[in-house]
């Protein structure tokens, strides 16, 4: 206890202790009783006797304070008025108790005693106070203690109870057997409720249960029943220790002992002599809790100042009263704090049941943290108690170094705290190891500042070690909670760096796109070779971004980035595309990617990548040679020599069948034919195409000495070759295999042929003729000039000329339009036809002349035919018959020439 009490003992000693609800007595070996607030702040201070103060009492109410003195003198102070009253007994006084009800009533009853041997029981009368000797006879009186109308003392045989509203004595308990003498170590009484009395002697305890069979009357006294049956006690618990009992009191069902230890030299040897021990070889007092089967539930040893040279006799033990009505197993009322007192000559300790708290910060204080946590989530304590238990419990982590464990209690010992989870998260950055914590920070419920968020992505940015985590982190924290600038900022600087992690490279991406840097994270992507990303250029539109990474996207997924780029070939050039795949040397099969491109791009347009035909052709003769063939009957571009060499390195047969024939070298195609690929068929076919006679000898001549190639020549000349002459170019004796069933089938071709020929002639002399006819008959019709000075009346008269020519075609059937327009001027002096009196000759060609200047021309015929006339309206058509046509021919002179293309007239 604080407050008053240090310097109060620093110059006198304790020497007892008496607790009212709201004060506390402490009486002192200068003879002095302090008044004491709970604090142990100095209320009142009674100098009352000249000796020590052996006992203190309160009443009921807490308004009057006893005390009995060596000077052998009893005083009882009002504590709120001057009364006080004094009362000498001329011997040493031991104890007092007062009346409990002693501010209520009159009668200011107590009782006192000490080494005269006689227990005092003091009333107030009509004429002043008067005392009456309860008991004597029988050694000092050492303690006595009042409960309702029970009074309790110990003398030097033993226990007695006294009941005051009958005047009778109830009960005697023996002392017990081997006990020190009682002014050495003395009893000690405690009434636990109104029937229950806790003894406490030396080293045995036993608990008395008082049983009166009484009535209380109307008002308040006890009144008889049946006297036969009044005194009865029952020794409900007794046991020994084997300690000293310096004090004793009731704490719920079990009791409170305040312990001395005896040491080595203990026995009636160390209560010989009153005088503190100067040796100092005496052990801490303890603070036991025992049940009433001796049963220790816990131990407490007391540092009090000096305790190595007190005895059992120096201490002493007082409890807080019990508030209520039934003062009712030793229990405190709901709200009410139990408080039990030590005291000491140069102490008072304060004793409190341990609480939930107190077990946590003892459970803190030996470092237990865990333990304390479990505590406080049980529910045990205080709910702010768990702030205070987390701190304390993560700061123990930290000092221990185990900071991923710190780290992993972060959320349950931190909770909904923004502003705590901010303060570690910056003393974990101080201390190096915020990647730790960063997969516990919260990011809502509570968010963080901006900062924290960013300030744990740097760390785990700036550490190999954690970039994963930091990949992972960035794809699981939402983008509104930090900007990714500063992050971006940090990481940029490793990018050609040993510590580049893909991990690193990746999240690095990550933030890219959160701050909408799109291109650079394409470039990030395509290094990592990331699956989707083809699905990050159509939706951002990068297409753009794919020049510089077109080997990465190949080597991904090579069909797709084939197509992205034949699809963005205006882009990204082909040429591009091919140095880029040729620069990535051992990185992947370039080649391969160039062939399925180029393949691609040649489907698409086979002009685009014209330059690198040549590459092609080796292309696919390494990796498609099936697709060769149709290639070099495509392209234009390649050249014959080295697609030639390819093709004889690789021995691809036909293949340099068709590089030969296009080469010209026709002869040493078919040798290859017939020598390497013995395929007849297709030597037939190839000399077929080539439309060259002398081919056909040399075929001839490389089969003769095959007897089967010659059997499928026979087969297979039908419709190109005369097959006799076959037959007499074969050697006499020459085996030809099936040769009969050969020579059926040629008979049997060689008809069809001949018959289809036929079919085919006459088809075509019937054509020839109708078509002759068609001729015929339009070159008989009429021919339209135009009239150049009416050009309006030329177009009419067309008009009129064009529907009178399709009412004519429609009348007649006819098939075939005549041309019917020709010049308006003389193919010869270039004059218009308008001249007056001229006559004109129209050609069927539509060339026309003056009669005058065709017979003038020297090419002209001595005789000349007019088929014009001399004006120059327009020419319709004839609607005369065919058979006066036809005579009217016939019956001509000679007929007239056209001079420039000599085209007859009709």
């Amino acid at each position: 206890m604080g407050g008053s009490i240090p310097s109060l003992l620093s110059s006198d000693a304790a020497s007892c202790i008496a607790v009212a609800e709201r004060m506390i007595a402490l009486g002192t070996h200068d003879g002095t009783v302090h008044i004491l607030d709970f604090l142990g702040n100095q209320v009142k201070e009674f100098a009352a006797h000249s000796a020590a103060v052996n006992d203190l009492s309160f009443d009921i109410e807490g308004e009057y304070v006893g005390s009995c003195s060596d000077d052998g003198s009893v005083v009882i102070n009002s504590l709120f008025t001057d009364e006080k009253l004094k009362f000498d007994y001329h011997r040493p006084m031991k104890a007092i108790a007062l009346d409990p009800d002693y501010a209520r009533k009159t009668s200011r009853r107590f009782v006192a005693g000490g080494l005269a041997g006689h227990l005092y029981f003091n009333t107030k009368k009509w004429l002043g106070y008067r005392d009456q000797v309860l008991h004597s006879g029988e050694g000092p009186i050492h303690a006595v203690k009042w409960r309702t109308s029970l009074i309790a003392w110990a003398n030097d045989a033993g226990v007695k109870v006294y009941d005051a509203a009958n005047d009778q004595r109830i009960t005697f308990i023996e002392r017990p057997r081997g006990s020190p003498r009682p002014e050495i170590l003395v009893p000690h009484l405690v009434w636990q409720d109104d029937t229950l009395l806790v003894i406490g002697w030396g080293t045995s305890v036993k608990i008395a249960a008082i049983r009166t069979n009484l009535n209380r009357g109307a008002n308040g006294s006890y009144k008889p029943v049946a006297t036969s049956n009044m005194n009865q006690v029952d020794i409900v618990a007794s046991f020994q220790t084997s300690y000293y009992i310096s004090g004793i009191a009731p704490f719920g069902d079990t009791l409170v002992v305040l312990a001395y230890i005896p040491g080595e030299e203990d026995g009636e040897k160390e209560f010989s002599s009153t005088i503190p021990s100067r040796q100092g070889n005496a052990q801490r007092p303890e603070v036991r809790i025992v049940t009433w089967n001796n049963d220790e539930l816990a131990t407490d040893a007391l540092p009090v100042h000096g305790f190595e040279h007190y005895k059992a006799k120096d201490y002493s033990l007082a409890h807080a009263p019990f508030s209520g009505s039934s003062y009712a197993g030793g229990q405190w009322a709901a709200g009410d704090e139990p408080i039990y007192y030590v005291v000491s000559p140069k102490d008072v300790v304060i004793a409190k049941p341990r609480d939930a708290e107190d077990h946590i910060a003892w459970l803190l204080q030996h470092g237990w943290h865990e333990k304390a946590l479990a505590a406080v989530e049980a529910g045990q304590g205080r709910s702010e108690l768990l702030d205070e238990v987390g701190s304390r419990y993560l700061d123990h982590l930290i000092v221990e170094r185990k900071y991923a464990e710190a780290a992993s209690l972060c959320p349950k010992l931190l909770r909904g705290s923004a502003t705590a989870w901010e303060r570690w998260v910056f003393h974990f950055a101080h201390l190096r190891q915020l990647p730790v914590l960063v997969p516990y920070i919260p990011t809502e419920n509570p968010r963080l500042r901006d900062t924290a968020y960013e300030v744990a992505l740097v760390a785990l940015a700036t550490n190999p070690s954690f970039h994963k985590d930091l990949l992972s982190t960035v794809k699981s924290w939402p983008r509104v909670i930090y900007s990714a600038l500063p992050v971006i900022s940090a990481i940029e600087p490793q990018l050609n760096s040993s510590s580049m992690t893909d991990a690193l490279k990746e999240a690095l991406a990550e933030l890219y796109v959160i701050d909408g840097q799109y291109e650079k994270a394409f470039a990030l992507y395509a290094d990592l070779m990331k699956p989707d990303i083809f699905d990050f250029i159509e939706k951002h539109n990068l297409h753009e971004s794919i020049r510089e990474k077109v080997v990465q996207l190949m080597m991904l997924d090579c069909k797709h980035a084939v197509s992205l780029l034949i699809q963005n070939r205006d882009l990204i050039t082909p040429s591009e595309v091919v140095s880029q795949l040729l620069s990535a040397g051992n990185k992947c099969d370039s080649r391969y990617f160039l062939h399925l491109y180029l393949h691609s791009l040649f489907e698409v347009n086979p002009h685009a990548g014209k330059d690198f035909h040549d590459m092609q052709v080796e292309l696919y003769a390494e990796y498609d040679p099936k697709m060769l063939l149709p290639f070099l009957r495509s392209s234009q571009h390649y050249t014959l020599e080295k697609a030639y060499e390819i093709c004889v390195r690789r021995n691809l047969l036909r293949e340099q069948v068709f590089i030969l024939g296009r080469m010209g070298n026709s002869r040493q195609a078919l040798a290859v034919i017939i020598n390497e690929l013995g395929d007849i068929e297709e030597a037939v076919e190839f000399v077929s195409m080539q439309h060259d006679d002398d081919l056909w000898e040399e075929l001839i001549k490389q089969c003769l000495h095959k007897p089967e190639m010659v059997g499928v020549l026979l087969e297979h000349t039908v419709g190109n070759l005369d097959p006799l002459y076959i037959v007499n170019m074969v050697p006499n004796g020459l085996e030809i295999p099936r040769l009969r069933d050969r020579l059926v089938k040629i008979i049997t071709d060689y008809r069809t042929e001949t018959s289809l020929r036929h079919g085919c002639n006459d088809i075509l002399k019937a054509d020839c003729v109708n078509l002759l006819v068609k001729y015929y008959k339009e070159a008989k019709r009429a021919v339209c000039l135009s009239n150049e000075e009416d050009d309006a009346r030329a177009k009419r008269d067309a008009s009129r000329a064009t529907q009178a020519i399709e009412k004519t075609t429609s009348m007649r059937n006819m098939e075939v339009k005549s041309k019917t327009r020709g010049g308006g001027r003389c193919c010869m002096c270039f004059d218009p036809f308008s001249i007056q009196n001229v006559s004109v000759v129209v050609f069927f060609c539509c060339h026309a002349y003056h009669t005058t200047c065709l017979m003038d021309s020297t090419y002209t015929n001595s005789s000349k035919k007019e088929t014009g006339t001399t004006s120059p309206e327009v020419y319709e058509y004839e609607e005369e018959d065919d058979e006066d046509e036809d005579e009217d021919s016939q019956a001509g002179g000679p007929r007239m020439r056209c001079i420039l293309c000599t085209t007859a007239a009709s």
